[in-house]
């Protein structure tokens, strides 16, 4: 059964997107790559704050900080594989956000520094792993009244508030399907992100298929669905923190299932190829090769369309009793698909600088922020959402 009140614990300001008056700093490590400056880009647009953009490469933050002028903006070096409390505390943060990834085999250091130091915390981290041990700081951070989320992107936090949204009251849930496409022309190409997905390319993924736990393979069984407003796109099976949370939160008693895909059917069934030695053992992983996949993605990047989405579908029986299959849809249009990882961390940010957020503590961010405090934040974009329910009974792929 899904949780009766998505929203337990914190308040959400109901205002669209708007200037903060309230004269604080977020710091933003990562500010200057892929993700970290959309973030930053949302924050100077949007709110009030003042953001401090921080990296090892001071030039390439300061460079940053600069096109966005005036004096809402600096930057500083910090290095996340060395960083204190005293250095976070320099800052004048009341938040850190972490944009820098990847998150796969991370350590928690900078959310410990974070939390030692007396601020909050988010990151956006889509790694299954770090996601799921995150809790080990949650008494250190209950002990010094702070929040500290990980996962405050597509994966979990979007996902789950959709979830949250579209099962409110159901009695059962049979299946959960989760999908993420984006366009090829704007797909992020940086080295951390060909490391997430490289890290679990043809190795073991445990998923919950079929009523029971099983391993099947990371990019691998790759099928065609047709995403709404997309059309049809391969997808594959993609490690992420819901693979967990999913099944624990929502109980469904068939399938919880995260697919992800590239645009380019070369490129996506080229991947689940090269993984093939991967899964015959015959390599430990594709890490090594990040680099040149990033190569050939850059090669490519005039193929394909600037058009990407998401789509999550639940199915089961309502508040009624009755069969019912929901799907939340999303598109983005015109390359706005790479800022919508950030947007539930804005969305956060906002709740935390106007007092809405209170919920002190460390975990997943699930149940946290609602759909409706995310969804405000697509307001400066080209993005649309759709709701389809219907009571047909219709199966879910596994």
């Amino acid at each position: 059964m899904p949780p009766a009140d998505p929203g337990a614990g914190a308040s959400f300001s109901r205002s669209r997107p708007a200037g903060l008056s309230v004269a604080r700093t977020v710091l933003v490590v990562g500010g200057s790559g892929a993700f970290g400056g959309r973030l930053v880009a949302g924050l100077i647009a949007t709110t009030g704050l003042t953001v401090v953009i921080a990296g090892r490469d001071l030039q390439r933050a300061a460079a940053q900080a600069a096109a966005f002028g005036g004096a809402r903006a600096r930057a500083v070096r910090l290095d996340t594989a060395t960083v204190t409390a005293d250095e976070l505390r320099a800052s004048g943060a009341f938040v850190v956000v972490d944009a820098a990834g990847p998150f796969q085999a991370a350590s928690y250091r900078l959310a410990r520094a974070a939390i030692e130091a007396g601020l909050h915390y988010v990151d956006l981290s889509d790694a299954r792993d770090f996601v799921a041990g995150f809790g080990v700081l949650d008494s250190a951070a209950r002990a010094v009244g702070v929040v500290a989320l990980t996962g405050a992107s597509s994966t979990p936090a979007l996902s789950h508030a959709v979830l949250d949204r579209l099962a409110a009251g159901w009695r059962r849930i049979d299946a959960i399907e989760m999908a993420i496409s984006p366009g090829n022309r704007n797909s992020p190409r940086g080295l951390s992100v060909m490391r997430a997905i490289l890290s679990y390319a043809g190795r073991p993924v445990r998923v919950f298929a079929g009523g029971e736990w099983t391993e099947l393979t990371g990019w691998g069984r790759p099928i065609r669905r047709d995403l709404p407003g997309l059309g049809k796109r391969w997808l594959s099976l993609c490690e992420t923190p819901d693979l967990d949370l999913v099944p624990i939160r929502f109980e469904p008693r068939e399938t919880a299932m995260f697919r992800a895909g590239l645009e380019l059917p070369v490129m996506h069934l080229g991947l689940c190829i090269a993984a093939l030695p991967v899964r015959m053992r015959l390599l430990p992983s594709l890490l090594p090769f990040a680099r040149p996949f990033r190569w050939l993605a850059e090669r490519l990047k005039g193929l394909g369309s600037d058009r990407g989405g998401m789509m999550v579908e639940v199915s089961g029986l309502d508040a009624g009793g009755k069969p019912c299959h929901a799907v939340w849809s999303l598109v983005a249009e015109a390359g706005d698909g790479p800022v919508i990882p950030t947007l539930p961390a804005l969305a956060v940010v906002r709740a935390l600088a106007d007092g809405s957020l209170t919920r002190h503590g460390a975990g997943p961010c699930v149940g946290v922020i609602s759909l409706d405090a995310i969804e405000r934040e697509f307001a400066r974009y080209r993005i649309t959402t759709k709701v389809a329910v219907s009571a047909a009974d219709a199966a879910i792929a596994v």
